[in-house]
């Protein structure tokens, strides 16, 4: 059965949600028997100022765990699919604190970028979820 970009977007939320590195290392394994390579990445910060590091965050951790190639075209996508995420969590976190995790998931040409986090100040957290795709043709990375 061929996976979807659906699919590939749950695999990218569920490393977002996963709760401490046991269990985030145990469904990349999971996810890898399927042939979905998967990392998630922590962030923490005031939002404006965090976006860029997010970003790169994302981008450099897909790279070391071999889901995209350092070339521009494999970085654009993960770094538009970041973008296009975190514009979904924008209104909600301006000019506030936030935390949370990344999780990048690819399978084939689809990459799925999923940002979980909590928003707010001192103990008034709310929720935030943003969820993007990209294609990024395997020959053209």
């Amino acid at each position: 059965m061929e996976l979807t970009s659906l699919d590939i977007g749950r695999a990218a939320l569920a490393m977002a949600i996963s709760t401490d590195r046991q269990e985030e290392q145990a469904l990349r394994q999971r996810l890898q028997n399927r042939g979905i390579l998967a990392v998630a990445v922590d962030f923490g910060g005031e939002y404006l100022s965090s976006v860029k590091k997010m970003i790169e965050r994302a981008v450099v951790a897909a790279q070391r765990q071999g889901l995209i190639e350092a070339s521009h075209v494999g970085e654009g996508a993960v770094a538009g699919a970041t973008h296009a995420a975190l514009e979904q969590i924008t209104p909600k976190a301006v000019g506030l604190n936030v935390g949370g995790k990344i999780g990048v998931a690819r399978y084939g040409e689809h990459v799925c970028v999923a940002v979980y986090l909590g928003v707010g100040v001192l103990h008034l957290n709310e929720v935030a979820v943003g969820l993007a795709h990209r294609s990024l043709p395997m020959s053209q990375e």
